[in-house]
């Protein structure tokens, strides 16, 4: 499954944008000025947990929060 695919079925799955990711990311505290500053595992934990996602879309969001986008 392609990235894009990830983040694309992840907005299906909870109603909510890759970039509504990204602030609630930055609300949380987990970034700052766009910038990670926590672990991997302390973001994948809460997207697993708030929004109940597997492991590898966990993973992939991390990924777009951490900046990636292709």
């Amino acid at each position: 499954m392609s990235f894009q695919t990830y983040i694309k079925n992840i907005e299906e799955k909870t109603g909510k944008t890759a970039q509504d990711f990204q602030d609630f990311a930055e609300q949380k505290g987990f970034t700052k000025n766009g910038e990670l500053v926590v672990k991997a595992t302390e973001v994948t934990n809460w997207l697993k947990e708030e929004f109940q996602l597997g492991h590898g879309h966990a993973t992939a969001m991390y990924a777009y929060i951490k900046g990636k986008r292709d």
